[in-house]
């Protein structure tokens, strides 16, 4: 094992092994949840940078292990755009394959700069495996989830959301997680040579299952009835034009079948935009909503004038004259929802209808049902936790009511049956810790569920069924540290980390001096 971390391995060998740790790692995430696989595997990673000898050397680890844990944790992109983007299938492991790679470049320039660090402030191992590789592994993960739009689907955090770390999650959000799961790697890393760190992780640890008994917010209002349909209308049909008709029925029996305080559907259910409804749909809706006292949020494409639509979820109140509520998804897909600059060659060649959406803003009303206040986002945008904390955090100001219940609308049957599903259903389980505040979920082939405030799911309809999830949610008022800083707290810790490391290498080379002075 020795020979294996010494400088004169092999440097194919030990990227090999980097990239098998990385495939391994998705079994860390949703639906396996086998999370103490994620800190295990960048244990190894870290201890194997930590012997490379020039940046290149932990370029290439990083980039191998990172290769691996991204292909395989959204290979199913492969289904959408093979299955229903109608892309040939060498075309599509391609696309995978590069988007993979090239998102690995984060985590490629983590690793290669903490060996450059090493060398350059005379750095000891323990230094760069419990200060060093964690901080820039978070700065990494950090930026892969903005830069070009962001893609931070499994990201490291994720991977606790479940666990005892899931208890910081409200503190310093899932990036905060990726930095706290990296010292504890560090700190697995340093064995069996020293054993002093296992009490920092197991300290750690403890904290986080410790935090978990903290309310950061508390109940709000009475608890509202809620129905959740899941309309299972298989993608190859949803957008066919002699379905049409049949989806736009479907989904108002499923409405309209029964009242509740919210009624709400999955993203586009109404796959029409709305300028091109049936004169008297919205109007039967907005019926039944004053009739039955029901709020009923409809998943629908709007039209804003010529080649303007976007994605959008619009309200229907059951009081009289009350203006229709609108929300815009603003954080949209790319390739998916707009085309990138460049780009467009690419996206003609898949068969995506609707995929040049304006966006919405940033900030936008919540949606009043009775005491409680509705807080929708879109698919995709629930993967922005720093989003919705600013859209929280603005909650009471400029005429923003605070919202207290959280409203997920997807549709992810582009990724057929895959683990997609439950990768989704985790991300807004992070949202849920992170904010203190319940998440409801419609989706159209799954996952329709309810998430507490805790992030625990409370109830959830199997998917590929079509089914109504009815259920009582309880709406959360407060503010956690994480909606007040955002991801402040953890690029800060990340950033002091670095400055003592650096501090620990001057002092370290001033002792060495001064010990060769006295020889």
């Amino acid at each position: 094992m020795n020979k294996l971390f010494s400088p004169a391995s092999s440097p194919l060998l030990i990227s090999f092994i980097a990239l098998v740790a990385g495939a391994v790692n998705v079994l860390a995430f949703a639906p396996f949840g086998l999370w103490p696989l994620q800190i295990v595997t960048l244990a190894l990673v870290f201890r194997l940078a930590s012997h490379a000898q020039r940046f290149r050397q932990g370029q290439w680890i990083g980039w191998a292990y990172s290769f691996g844990w991204l292909a395989a944790g959204f290979h199913w992109l492969y289904i959408s755009m093979h299955r229903y983007g109608g892309l040939p299938g060498w075309m599509a492991v391609v696309a995978v394959a590069l988007l993979a790679f090239g998102l690995s470049t984060f985590a490629a320039i983590a690793l290669g700069s903490g060996v450059r660090l090493k060398q350059r402030w005379g750095l000891s191992e323990s230094t760069m495996l419990l200060l060093v590789f964690p901080s820039l592994w978070t700065l990494a993960e950090w930026t892969r989830g903005w830069i070009f739009t962001g893609f931070p689907w499994v990201s490291s955090g994720y991977a606790h959301t479940n666990g005892p770390l899931a208890g910081f999650a409200p503190v310093v959000g899932v990036y905060g997680l990726a930095w706290i799961a990296g010292i504890i790697a560090g700190c697995l890393a340093l064995l069996p040579a020293k054993r002093l760190p296992l009490a920092l992780a197991a300290t750690l640890l403890a904290a986080g299952f410790g935090l978990k008994s903290i309310a950061w917010t508390s109940p709000h209002g009475s608890p509202i009835s809620a129905r959740l349909l899941q309309g299972n209308v298989p993608q190859e049909m949803k957008f066919a034009p002699d379905q049409i008709e049949t989806t736009l029925s479907l989904y108002y029996r499923m409405i309209s079948r029964e009242p509740a305080d919210l009624i709400a559907t999955p993203e586009t259910a109404i796959p029409l935009l709305s300028s091109q409804l049936p004169p008297d749909y919205l109007d039967l809706l907005s019926t039944f909503a004053r009739q039955s006292k029901s709020h009923i949020a409809l998943g629908i494409p709007v039209s804003d004038g010529p080649g303007l639509y976007a994605n959008s979820m619009v309200g229907l109140s059951p009081r009289a004259n009350a203006p229709t509520y609108r929300y815009d998804k603003h954080h949209l897909v790319p390739f998916g929802e707009f085309i990138p600059l460049g780009a467009r060659w690419f996206v003609e060649m898949m068969n995506i209808p609707l995929g040049d959406f304006t966006r919405g803003n940033l900030l936008q009303k919540p949606f009043a049902v009775r005491d409680q206040w509705i807080l929708p986002n879109i698919c995709y945008e629930d993967l922005f936790g720093e989003e919705i904390a600013a859209q929280l955090a603005a909650g009471g100001t400029a005429g923003i009511p605070q919202a207290t219940i959280l409203l997920n609308m997807s549709n992810i049957a582009w990724f057929g049956d895959s683990i997609a599903l439950p990768q989704h259903l985790q991300i807004s389980q992070m949202r849920a810790l992170e904010t203190g505040r319940p998440m409801l979920r419609a989706t159209n082939t799954g996952a329709t569920a309810v998430i507490n405030q805790k992030g625990e799911v409370v109830a959830r309809l199997p998917s590929f069924q079509r089914g109504v999830l009815t259920v009582s949610v309880q709406g959360y008022e407060g503010t956690t540290p994480y909606i007040r800083y955002g991801n402040i707290l953890a690029l800060a810790g990340a950033v002091l980390l670095l400055a003592a490391a650096r501090m620990l290498g001057r002092a370290d080379r001033k002792n060495a001096h001064k010990a060769s002075e006295n020889r």
